[in-house]
C-alpha cells in the first residue's frame, strides 16, 4: 500500500514539542481544533483533508491524564472517520504505565486498559519514550517503538571526566538503564537499595558500589513527587560523593516535587520535554529541560519512509 502524505497533529498536552518536531522535519502542523463544550465534553475538529494521509498525533498522556487520554482517543476516532491512511500515536509519556501488573488482590492492570483504549480508538502504531515497564509493548497487537531518551540526556554529561563519574540506579529495577548510561560514558555503576513502604514514598537504605570522591549521576525514567530521588542524593553524599546530579526522562513533578528538588543536594537535574514543565519548574534553578524533538523527528521520518527505526536504539 502506498504511503500517503506526512501530516503531524497535536492535542493540547504538549503543542510546543509538536511544533519543534515540525521545525525539525521542515513541515507545518496540520490544523486541529481541540476545545471543550460548555458542559466539559471535549470538542475536536480536524482543519484540513487527511484522506489517505500518514498522520502522526503528538500527545503525551500527562496530567490531567484522563483529559489528555480522552482527547487523544477522540482525535484518533476523528481521523479514522476522515479516511486517514495510517495513524501513529506519538505518546512520549505513557500515562498509567506504573500500573502494569496486579500488585494486590482485585487490583486493575490499567496500563493494559489504556492500550485497549488506544487500539479501539484506531491507532496503527505507537511511538513512546522510556516506558516505565518495557512489557507494556506486549499489551498492544500492533507495532510499538519504545525510544530511549539517553542520546539526548547524555550530551550535558559528557563534560565530566569519566574517571570521576559514577552512574547510580535509584533502585534495583533501574539497573539496566543505569548500566547503559555508564557504558556510554565509560563510568562506574552504583545502586541505591531502598525499601518502599507505601505509594509515592520510599526510604533509601544504603549504596551498593563506590561513590566516594566521585560525581554521582542518578538516572531514572521519571521524577514524580521527587521523594525517592532526593533521599537518594542525601545517601550518596553521606557515602562520600563530592557532587550529585540527576537525569530523568519524564518530569511528572507532582505535589512538592519542585520545592524538594530546589532544596535538595543536587547540583543539576536534567529532564526532557516529553511533558511540558510546569511554571514553578521553569523557574527552578536546578531543573534543565532537554528537547526530544530531534529524536522523535527522526523516528517519525523513518517510520514514514519505511526506514529502520532500530538505528535510533543506540
Amino acid at each position: 500500500m502506498a504511503i500517503g502524505e506526512l501530516k503531524i497533529m497535536t492535542g493540547s498536552a504538549n503543542p510546543e514539542l509538536a511544533t519543534e518536531i515540525c521545525n525539525h522535519l521542515g513541515c507545518e502542523l496540520t490544523p486541529c481544533l481541540t476545545d471543550t463544550f460548555s458542559d466539559g465534553e471535549i470538542r475536536v475538529e480536524i482543519g484540513s483533508n487527511v484522506r489517505g494521509a500518514d498522520v502522526f498525533v503528538v500527545q503525551p498522556t500527562c496530567a490531567p491524564v484522563n483529559f489528555h487520554l480522552m482527547e487523544l482517543s477522540i482525535m484518533l476516532d476523528a481521523l479514522k472517520r476522515a479516511s486517514v491512511g495510517r495513524v501513529t500515536a506519538v505518546v512520549p509519556y505513557y500515562g498509567y504505565a506504573r500500573q502494569d501488573r496486579k500488585v494486590a488482590p482485585r487490583a486493575p492492570i490499567t496500563a493494559k486498559l489504556v492500550s485497549d483504549f488506544l487500539t479501539v480508538a484506531g491507532i496503527d502504531r505507537l511511538v513512546t519514550v522510556d516506558l516505565h515497564a518495557g512489557q507494556i509493548q506486549g499489551f498492544f497487537n500492533l507495532p510499538v517503538d519504545n525510544l530511549y531518551a539517553a542520546p539526548a540526556l547524555l550530551d550535558p554529561l559528557r563534560k565530566y571526566d569519566s574517571k570521576d563519574l559514577v552512574i547510580v540506579s535509584p533502585d534495583a529495577g533501574g539497573v539496566e538503564r543505569a548500566r547503559a548510561y555508564a557504558k556510554r560514558l565509560g563510568a562506574g555503576l552504583a545502586i541505591i537499595d531502598k525499601r518502599r513502604d507505601c505509594p509515592n514514598q520510599a526510604k533509601a537504605m544504603h549504596v551498593i558500589g563506590d561513590v566516594k570522591g566521585k560525581t554521582a549521576i542518578v538516572v531514572d525514567d521519571m521524577i514524580d513527587t521527587a521523594g525517592t530521588i532526593c533521599a537518594g542524593a542525601k545517601v550518596l553524599v553521606e557515602n562520600g560523593a563530592k557532587e550529585v546530579l540527576a537525569c530523568a526522562t519524564h518530569p511528572v513533578l507532582s505535589g512538592p516535587a519542585v520545592e524538594r528538588l530546589e532544596n535538595s543536594l543536587y547540583k543539576e537535574v536534567f529532564v526532557t520535554n516529553s511533558i511540558p514543565l510546569k511554571d514553578n519548574a521553569k523557574s527552578c534553578s536546578k531543573i534543565k529541560a532537554i528537547s526530544l524533538a530531534s529524536l522523535l523527528g527522526k523516528a517519525i521520518h523513518n517510520i514514514h519512509t519505511e526506514s529502520s527505526v532500530s538505528v535510533l536504539f543506540v
